[in-house]
């Protein structure tokens, strides 16, 4: 006797993440970042000067791979590292000019692809899959 699968959504859910982060790996590879890289430079690029443990906090790794990302990000020339005035402990990072004119460049093609990733739902059913994420993500939080 076959046995129902119980765990569909979530199948289907880790299926959908791992088949978007394979997109966006093979586009970010044609600019020579890696998820993480983009992610760093994109709250840069939003958000101004921030804190490393801030940017990490904000993508969601480690402050040892944070330190790891940041290193290979700024021995390319795309942020820098500055020290915080009222807080010797503290280091801030913030992008170069090169990092705003590579997200400048990067930024639309992203954009784009996002788009064309979820052009196939009509409004209404974007809105709806946001909420669905969002009571799941505050059902795991509890």
């Amino acid at each position: 006797m076959e046995k129902k699968c119980t765990n569909l959504p979530y199948l289907e859910l880790l299926k959908t993440s791992k088949a978007v982060q394979d997109r966006m790996k093979m586009e970010l590879t044609k600019e020579n970042l890696s998820i993480t890289e983009f992610s760093v430079l994109e709250v840069l690029y939003f958000k101004g000067k921030q804190t490393i443990q801030q940017v990490g906090k904000k993508v969601l790794i480690s402050s040892g791979s944070m330190t790891y990302v940041i290193d290979k990000l700024e021995k390319r020339g795309l942020l820098k590292r500055i020290a915080c005035p009222s807080d010797r402990r503290a280091i801030h990072v913030v992008l170069t000019d090169a990092g705003n004119t590579l997200m400048d460049e990067i930024l639309p093609k992203h954009k784009m692809l996002i788009d064309t990733i979820f052009d196939s739902l009509q409004d209404e059913e974007i809105e709806f899959f946001v909420q669905l994420l969002k009571k799941v993500r505050m059902r795991v939080k509890n």
